[in-house]
């Protein structure tokens, strides 16, 4: 019914947690498990080999990209329901069920975050489902809050693809996650997509997973994240919205330029955001 596909970076100090975790699920939802990996060199393979046999792994020869990985896995997959799942994350019980459960009750519905949980204190939230502003950002639902003030499902911008569900036929009419973005701020700009064809993405709290985060690309806040980032930011909305609202939103997209720009330069990455702005 639904295939759980994990994107794997030298995440070998994750991935044997993440998938016990699944496999530890309660009985319920008939799922399977599939890794893709990214050419690993750090014995990821090995562990898949050597540790859990029975998961599928596809093995790419070099790093191609969150997107591209994310991708093969989907076009591998023959199941109505596909549940993308970072690596750096450990599913609680009913994971997988909950958001079957989730998607299957809302017809109009492409996607289905999950409630993602801080790692260093799992009371926190760490995603909530994404929103977009005017000012041209995309930001996580509640992050850093108390995750039992946001215990209600509800419609969000998008589904943050560290974990979430998706119906695959859709991927049929709006296209797959656009490589072009590499990584980040691919699952605002294909739950953007998908708002524009008349679909809805939603959060549900009951499916809980918590997650470590920037686990394949280092800290918070690097250079290279930070480039990547601000690249991918102007390309959603460059792709998305019509002429007409760009130029209605362009003072505050402007706006949203100038705040971030006074941000990243307080921590010495001015010039690698402006370098991704331009």
């Amino acid at each position: 019914m639904v295939t759980v596909i994990i994107p794997n970076y030298n995440g070998i100090k994750f991935l044997g947690n993440c998938l016990d975790s699944l496999l530890n699920q309660p009985q319920g939802v008939e799922f399977t498990l599939l890794v893709v990996d990214n050419g690993s060199k750090d014995g990821s393979r090995e562990l898949l080999e050597n540790t859990y046999p029975s998961v599928k792994c596809i093995a790419l020869d070099t790093n191609t990209g969150f997107c591209h990985a994310v991708n093969v896995g989907i076009l591998a997959s023959s199941t109505p329901y596909v549940i993308l799942l970072n690596n750096d994350t450990v599913v609680r019980p009913y994971f997988v069920s909950a958001l079957v459960e989730a998607i299957e009750n809302r017809p109009q519905a492409f996607s289905v975050s999950g409630q993602l949980l801080m790692w260093d204190n799992p009371t926190l939230l760490d995603d909530g489902g994404d929103q977009y502003c005017a000012l041209g950002w995309a930001y996580a639902r509640g992050k850093g809050k108390p995750a039992e003030e946001f215990d209600q499902p509800m419609e969000v911008f998008s589904a943050c693809g560290g974990g979430a569900i998706y119906r695959t036929q859709i991927f049929s009419r709006i296209g797959l996650f656009d490589e072009a973005h590499f990584a980040y701020l691919e699952d605002l700009d294909i739950g953007y997509r998908a708002r524009i064809y008349g679909y809805r993405n939603y959060y549900e709290p009951k499916a809980k997973v918590v997650h470590y985060g920037s686990a394949s690309s280092g800290s918070g806040y690097n250079p290279w994240k930070t480039q990547i980032s601000a690249e991918n930011n102007v390309y959603v909305a460059y792709k998305n919205m019509p002429l007409l609202q760009w130029l209605w939103n362009l003072p505050l997209l402007l706006l949203g330029i100038l705040i971030k720009t006074l941000f990243f330069a307080k921590r010495g990455l001015a010039v690698g955001y402006l370098k991704g702005v331009r």
